[in-house]
């Protein structure tokens, strides 16, 4: 079910900004937040419906601001999306809740871990980065070119960023999985066994395809966040937090999630040897069970909606 949730934004005359949000699943389920990856959407590769009811999970995913139908929030930081992750809940009557970020949503649940004190049991981060100023950490060593070109521009020229996501999203309006064909020539051998599954391919095109289908906006401002300071310390998560990567990975080096491990002391590190970046879509559904477990151990509640307002969308 879709719904589009207004969420309060004193930068625009009417005073709001919408996020569209879904939810599947188990209707009553232990509430868990799915962010996607970059470029992604609420629509990203998650697990079937049958699998969410046998874990008693009530998954919500939502596109982040300038993807899709959510609304840009330009110059947000990684920071921001505890705020508008907490206003979804807020407008479903969910108190409290865990949180998952695959790839560029990995960052984005870590700062909803440090930042929403009780209401986040727990978190997990998979083929995540780590912060771009992480202290003793060569953040681009081992990533593949054309990451540490988008970062670059973003820290140096935005102009040059602008043109070639837009470029890029043009071309994926016109062939959905052309994105997927651009990155061929990086992926190394367990994602081009991934890539290479007709059905899973498809849903990965699908989903740049529906992130991309109006504007590049959200990629821009996805890779922009992610270059730069978070605003937030990850040292500060206090939650359970589940930390997975490919040890193959070159978008986001397992460097990263090391470093990541090292300063969150509540975290478990799981790197999987021979995986690499899409293992983190085969791995959810393990790393969802892990979730549902310490849930079923601390309490979740629903409570009336506040701060936000919500709307079906048929």
């Amino acid at each position: 079910m879709t719904q589009v949730v207004k969420v309060s934004d004193k930068r625009r005359l009417s005073g709001r900004r919408k996020l569209s949000v879904e939810t599947l699943g188990a209707p009553e389920g232990k509430p868990v937040f799915l962010l996607h990856g970059t470029p992604g959407s609420r629509y990203g590769p998650r697990p079937r419906g049958i699998i969410l009811y046998r874990l008693g999970i009530r998954l919500i995913t939502y596109d982040r601001p300038g993807y899709s139908g959510s609304d840009r929030n330009r110059g947000r930081s990684v920071a921001d999306a505890a705020d508008d992750v907490a206003a979804i809940a807020d407008a479903l009557g969910i108190d409290r809740f865990s949180v998952v970020g695959r790839s560029g949503g990995g960052p984005h649940a870590l700062a909803c871990a440090a930042l929403l004190g009780r209401r986040v049991i727990c978190a997990a981060a998979l083929g995540s980065l780590a912060p771009s100023d992480a202290a003793g950490l060569e953040w681009s060593l081992g990533m593949a070119d054309s990451n540490v070109r988008a970062y670059r521009y973003a820290e140096k020229d935005l102009a040059a960023l602008m043109t070639t996501l837009n470029e890029q999203a043009s071309q994926v309006r016109s062939n959905s999985q052309s994105l997927l064909r651009t990155l061929g020539p990086e992926l190394v051998s367990d994602d081009k066994e991934i890539i290479g599954n007709v059905a899973l391919r498809r849903i990965i095109a699908e989903n740049h395809a529906k992130a991309l289908s109006e504007t590049a906006d959200g990629w821009i401002d996805d890779v922009i966040a992610l270059g730069h300071p978070w605003e937030f310390n990850p040292s500060t998560i206090t939650v359970p937090v589940k930390l997975w990567s490919g040890s193959d990975d070159v978008f986001s080096p397992a460097t990263h999630t090391y470093w990541l491990a090292k300063e969150i002391l509540t975290s478990e590190l799981d790197v999987e040897t021979g995986a690499a970046h899409f293992g983190a879509v085969e791995i959810l559904p393990e790393i969802l069970a892990w979730v549902a477990g310490i849930m079923n151990i601390e309490p979740h509640i629903s409570r009336p909606s506040t701060r936000s307002e919500t709307v079906p969308v048929h």
